[in-house]
């Protein structure tokens, strides 16, 4: 029996061992949880590693990117958002196909004019930094210089310098704004026939150095609302949104549709997608007979009981003789010659041929320059 009750009591201990080490591991596990929801959870605090992502433009997301073709300006987020106000609408100096652009004026002082552009205006972070690279190149006293851009993401806002008179199309089609409060903010006097004839010649020294570069650059868009005017009614060819690079003289043919209704040739309407330097020439034309006459070359004209387009109405007028009665009556005909008027409308039928594509380019190149008082079609300037 001793032997019993000494087993018995050796068992007994070890089933208290087991059953006080229980009771402590419960409690210590408990104690452990209960602090641990207490203590905050640490982060890592070195900084992340770069993204080894050989191809950054398909990324989830873009570091911001800007570039100053300026050294003395400061291109930022940061800094357009305070030169614009947050974009606000009060500083909207011009609404395009691409975008608003903002009147701004940067911490250094200087003037300037920011396009937020649409985030479906550019198809790439790479083609739109090279588009960019490209035409801050262009240095010509009738093109409007770009001064930078910022991007990130889908997100694009190009720099521009700042043309203080707006585009040829307000000065045309809006002579007065009136606000809410029947006060005139902008009264613009209608364009003498001499400042017309200025702005023109001015349109066609630009569209003469872009298309006389080694590598011609075709700006697909030629119309007034993309032509600028400075303080001294000099014309400034804007809004490249649309612009190509071309290797050479040749046509080729583009799946983006571009241009605008009104001033793209009739096979350019019709599904003919061509980019060649005959489609600025042939909108060069248009603009032409939109200046002289005042008229929006997407509205039709009436002949007899006829719409006709612009075009055919300029080729009507000139077969009857009767340039003349195309001239804007917002134009003064003291001392305008009826030669001068003539000449004029010939140049621009002549640049605005029915089938554009099938013309000898060469003869409406030397047109235009001849316009410009040019006789051939070599630009003094060049890509730099």
């Amino acid at each position: 029996m001793a032997i019993d009750h000494a087993t018995a009591a050796i068992l007994s201990a070890i089933a208290t061992f087991f059953v006080v080490s229980l009771i402590f591991t419960a409690i210590i596990l408990l104690c452990h949880r209960h602090n641990s929801s207490k203590t905050p959870t640490r982060t890592n605090s070195l900084p992340s590693r770069p993204s080894t992502n050989p191809n950054p433009s398909h990324s989830v997301s873009l570091v911001d990117a800007s570039c100053s073709f300026d050294p003395n300006l400061k291109i930022s987020m940061e800094e357009l958002a305070r030169a614009t106000d947050n974009f606000s609408s009060h500083l909207v100096v011009g609404d395009g196909g691409f975008g608003l652009v903002y009147k701004a004026r940067l911490s250094s002082g200087d003037l300037v004019a920011v396009k937020k552009l649409s985030p479906d205006a550019f198809q790439g972070f790479r083609e739109f930094t090279a588009e960019m690279e490209t035409l801050s190149k262009l240095r010509h006293h009738n093109i409007v210089k770009i001064l930078g851009y910022w991007a990130s993401g889908p997100e694009r806002l190009l720099v521009y310098e700042f043309i203080e008179k707006g585009s040829l199309d307000q000065w045309l089609h809006e002579p007065s704004f009136v606000n809410d409060d029947g006060i005139n903010d902008v009264v613009r006097l209608p364009l003498s026939w001499e400042t017309r004839v200025k702005i023109i010649n001015g349109v066609a020294h630009g569209l003469c150095y872009l298309h006389g570069l080694d590598s011609p650059i075709i700006h697909r868009d030629i119309k007034a609302s993309n032509v600028l005017l400075d303080s001294e009614f000099e014309a400034h060819i804007a809004d490249f949104g649309l612009a190509r690079r071309i290797d050479s003289s040749h046509s080729h043919v583009s799946t983006q549709f571009a241009g605008t209704m009104g001033y793209m040739p009739p096979e350019r309407r019709d599904g003919l997608n061509v980019v060649n330097k005959k489609v600025d020439v042939y909108s060069f034309g248009v603009l032409m007979l939109e200046t002289i006459s005042g008229q929006r070359p997407n509205l039709p004209k009436k002949l007899g009981q006829t719409d006709i387009g612009i075009v055919q109405w300029a080729r009507k007028m000139k077969e009857e003789n009767d340039e003349m009665e195309m001239v804007d009556v917002n134009i003064s005909r003291e001392g305008l010659r009826e030669e001068s008027v003539k000449e004029y409308v010939r140049i621009a039928c002549m640049c605005a041929e029915l089938i554009i594509f099938t013309v000898d380019y060469r003869q409406t190149r030397e047109v235009t320059c001849q316009w410009a008082g040019k006789e051939k079609l070599q630009p003094k300037d060049s890509l730099m």
